[in-house]
């Protein structure tokens, strides 16, 4: 990759940068770190960083990504709730894989959220971009879900949410949130590491 290319678009992404873009970026970050530290505080900080990106992903006619971006909000109020909330054996709500049963149920979600998000963008919005930004939300809808319920595989669908929106936001020319999301590709990577190696050896229901 061209050094001097990821310098010369950071720069550029700066100085298009609104002071609303930066709030959003900067408290979607922090909110990664809490996650990664399996802090309660990845909720509240997510919070602001979703309804900011709500109005940023309208202005720029990215469509899912505004409702995954609401969806996110709704989804940080559950697993405030789950995490704030664990079993009376337990000091606070484990990190688990998934069975068999939540890796089929995470599948279905995928796939029937893609499809119904492709139809309405593609049917009834001027989105110019429906099949990424349905791919992207579907399984970012996938990553909170998982996220919500502590489970290891929630890194997994991030990494795939990440790399994919990375041109996404590229191409429609922002550039600092697409360079956070090449960023939110390392951070998953680690938190992931991280929840493995913090993970009970037993798989829990979905």
């Amino acid at each position: 990759m061209d050094f001097e290319w990821i310098m010369e678009g950071l720069r550029e992404g700066i100085a298009a940068m609104t002071w609303l873009e930066a709030v959003a970026v900067f408290f979607g970050i922090v909110s990664v770190f809490y996650s990664i530290k399996k802090n309660i505080l990845v909720f509240p900080t997510g919070m602001v960083s979703t309804l900011i990106y709500v109005y940023i992903c309208l202005k720029y006619k990215l469509y899912a990504d505004m409702g995954i971006n609401a969806y996110y909000f709704g989804m940080s109020i559950y697993g405030w709730y789950l995490w704030s909330r664990p079993s009376p054996s337990e000091k606070e709500l484990p990190v688990t894989w998934l069975s068999k049963t939540g890796i089929l149920k995470s599948l279905v979600l995928f796939l029937v959220s893609y499809v119904l998000l492709y139809f309405v963008l593609s049917r009834y919005t001027d989105s110019d971009v429906p099949y990424w930004d349905s791919f992207t939300t579907s399984s970012a809808f996938v990553g909170m879900w998982l996220m919500a319920k502590k489970k290891v595989e929630n890194w997994i669908a991030w990494i795939i949410t990440d790399l994919v929106s990375v041109p996404l936001y590229l191409y429609k020319g922002l550039m600092l949130t697409s360079f956070q999301f090449l960023f939110f590709t390392v951070l998953a990577t680690i938190g992931l590491v991280s929840w493995m190696k913090s993970s009970k050896n037993i798989a829990y229901g979905s």
